[in-house]
């Protein structure tokens, strides 16, 4: 092996955001923690959202906002549908009324 290529391992504090403090070995001399095992819901068995940067409340007006905007099938079919049939009247009937449009178009 080299010499002298791996980083010293020192004692680092950890400090949880509830106030815990624990010390474990790592390259880095202070780390800073938002949910630790004495915060955290799974260790401590209450139930409670660990939403930091308001990812719930994001993802709940992202949700809401996608059910609102969705169209249903039937009411696509029924758009596309109108849509066409708006197409087909707008067309003239005759060869006679598309002379007209195209010499009223061109003027």
């Amino acid at each position: 092996m080299k010499a002298k290529i791996h980083p010293q391992w020192q004692e680092a504090a950890v400090t949880c955001a509830c106030g815990n403090a624990f010390t474990v070995g790592t390259t880095i001399l202070s780390i800073h923690v938002e949910v630790c095992s004495n915060c955290h819901p799974f260790y401590t068995g209450q139930m409670k959202y660990v939403d930091t940067k308001g990812r719930v409340d994001a993802f709940l007006t992202k949700q809401a906002s996608a059910q609102k905007d969705r169209v249903s099938k039937n009411e696509r079919r029924q758009a596309k549908k109108s849509a066409q049939i708006q197409m087909d009247l707008s067309r003239p009937d005759s060869l006679s009324e598309l002379r007209q449009t195209i010499r009223s178009n061109s003027k």
